[in-house]
């Protein structure tokens, strides 16, 4: 049988890559039209490569730090060529005051001059919080300037997705910049469960961020707490759950599990997280998945296929055989 792989389709050159929610084919929406979005991707080409890179190697690479010079945060190597100032620009400030007169009409609006202002807005927002070299500063300085502004505004600007529907979270957790991510999620109005077009949201791009540290962690712990980790991808159907085992990522594995990720769910073809780890032959991740109360072992996919028809090793096998004689309800 051929292995199934969980992965998202660029969506322009035909190719597959392992976890990449940049690159999306036309026809999927974003799930609430509601939502402002901006037609330029501020960093499409930054983050395909980031999530290209990950799915390989989950090891972080760690940008060169900077110098700094008056008027400017420390930069990275990105930055400087991109420098950002650590406050907003008194221009950036006019077209959020003139923004924020007119937050009712915006998304409808055939006002010329106001789509320009909410696009230099976005264009700015972008660029100053979702790359991966963006600084946490220099966020922080942007938020507090938009709250003081009018804190409508702030859960505007915060939730603004790119043409792809990405927000600023799906890139900062992306691009493992932990830091940003709590700083959005700190604000109170950041909307964890917004999906791209694809259907991914943030939560679902937690199996490739390397959490390096226990400060870290709680930020993902804090977004999964606040997310809803059951939700499943326009493509595919898959969780974040299942993502996480594909990836074998032992640590996200726990952390969903511990935030009540449903074993049990199935993706479009019927697949289940205990049948990927099967699959791939994981005995630690199958332990991790029999260990969670209610999980059957006799689900099938649309093939017939269940985790014990999947396992390709014996003690797999012999796992999931102890686990059906003692729990028999759960394994029909």
């Amino acid at each position: 049988m051929k292995k199934k792989g969980y992965g998202f389709h660029a969506g322009g050159n035909g190719t597959k890559k392992n976890l990449q929610f940049v690159g999306v084919n036309g026809g999927y929406e974003t799930t609430s039209s509601e939502d402002t979005s901006c037609e330029d991707s501020p960093s499409d080409g930054d983050v395909e490569s980031e999530m290209e890179r990950r799915a390989d190697d989950l090891e972080p690479t760690q940008a060169e730090a900077g110098g700094e010079s008056e008027g400017f945060c420390p930069t990275t190597d990105l930055q400087k060529y991109f420098p950002f100032r650590c406050k907003p620009s008194e221009d950036f400030l006019a077209d959020c005051q003139l923004l924020s007169k007119h937050l009712s009409e915006i998304r409808t609006t055939s006002d010329k001059h106001l789509r320009h202002v909410l696009s230099t807005v976005c264009q700015e927002w972008f660029r100053v919080s979702s790359h991966k070299s963006s600084s946490p500063e220099v966020v922080a300085a942007y938020l507090k300037a938009l709250g003081a502004i009018q804190p409508q505004l702030l859960a505007m600007v915060v939730n603004l997705a790119d043409r792809n529907g990405n927000t600023a979270l799906h890139y900062s957790v992306s691009h493992s910049n932990f830091p940003i991510a709590k700083l959005l999620l700190d604000t109170g109005v950041c909307r964890p469960d917004l999906q791209n077009r694809a259907g991914y949201t943030a939560v679902m791009l937690t199996p490739l961020a390397a959490a390096e540290t226990g400060q870290d962690m709680e930020v993902v712990m804090k977004l999964l707490k606040e997310g809803d980790v059951n939700l499943r991808a326009a493509q595919g159907g898959q969780t974040a759950l299942m993502l996480g085992v594909s990836h074998e990522r032992d640590d996200m594995v726990r952390a969903l599990l511990s935030c009540q990720a449903d074993v049990n769910l199935q993706d479009e073809e019927g697949t289940t997280a205990l049948m990927v780890a099967c699959r791939q032959g994981n005995v630690d991740i199958v332990r991790l998945l029999l260990a969670q109360p209610g999980c059957q072992v006799g689900l099938t996919d649309k093939g017939g296929n269940s985790a014990l028809s999947l396992a390709r090793r014996g003690d797999i096998a012999a796992l999931l055989r102890a686990h059906a004689e003692q729990s028999p309800s759960l394994s029909a």
